[in-house]
Order: C-alpha cells, then sequence, then structure tokens
C-alpha cells in the first residue's frame, strides 16, 4: 500500500490515506508502552476508529478504555491523548473535519518526548 504521507515518530507512526480539503483519514500505529502527547486543536475535530488493541484515551482529563471496534470523537479544542497500555502494537484511523489540517494546529500541554509546547 503506498500512503500520501508516512512519518515514524518516538511512539510509532502515523500514516495518511486521505488528504482532501474537508477532511484527513490517518493510520496510526502506536507501540508498546507508549503515548502521543497531550495536545489540543484550534481549527479540527477528531474521530478515532480502534481497529487493532485497547486504547487508553485520555480527554479533558478523563480516562476512558477503548477496545477494537470503538470509537471516541475529540472536539476542536478538548485536550486528549492515546496510549498504548499493552504489549501489543494499537491501530486507530483518525478521521480529521475543520477548516486546518497541518501538523502546525497541536498544542502539546504535555509530552514524554520533550516536544511541549508550554
Amino acid at each position: 500500500m503506498s500512503f500520501l504521507q508516512a512519518q515514524d515518530t518516538p511512539w510509532g507512526r502515523w500514516e495518511v490515506l486521505l488528504d482532501e480539503s474537508s477532511y484527513k483519514v490517518k493510520r496510526i500505529i502506536v507501540n508498546s508502552g507508549k503515548r502521543l502527547s497531550y495536545q489540543t486543536h484550534s481549527k479540527r475535530q477528531e474521530h478515532w476508529m480502534i481497529v487493532e488493541g485497547t486504547a487508553k484515551v485520555t480527554l479533558n482529563g478523563k480516562e476512558l478504555s477503548i477496545p477494537a471496534g470503538q470509537t471516541v470523537d475529540i472536539p476542536v479544542g478538548a485536550a486528549h491523548r492515546i496510549e498504548n497500555a499493552s504489549e501489543a502494537s494499537l491501530v486507530f484511523i483518525e478521521i480529521q473535519t475543520g477548516s486546518y489540517f497541518g501538523e502546525d494546529d497541536i498544542v502539546r500541554l504535555q509530552d514524554d518526548y520533550g516536544r511541549s509546547s508550554n
């Protein structure tokens, strides 16, 4: 499968599957024991579908366990993070909708890899 864009990260990998003017779709793989930044976006909302593994999601300070086959919605401006607390890989599909989808619309509130915006 070819991807429009792919990026390896300290926590895993993301791949852009579709990049349209009104939405973007990514496949995101989170390695065992890793998590993404606790972050917000001001120009997009996200819809996550867990396809492999179980996600530990923090949404505005509340922790949720989301198994494969379930979804979670991340509203514009919501503080959020996803974590893989299991030994297997966590894979989810992220659908972004809004007015802008650039990586510079990330405000990192906390980050395990020294990339916090604060």
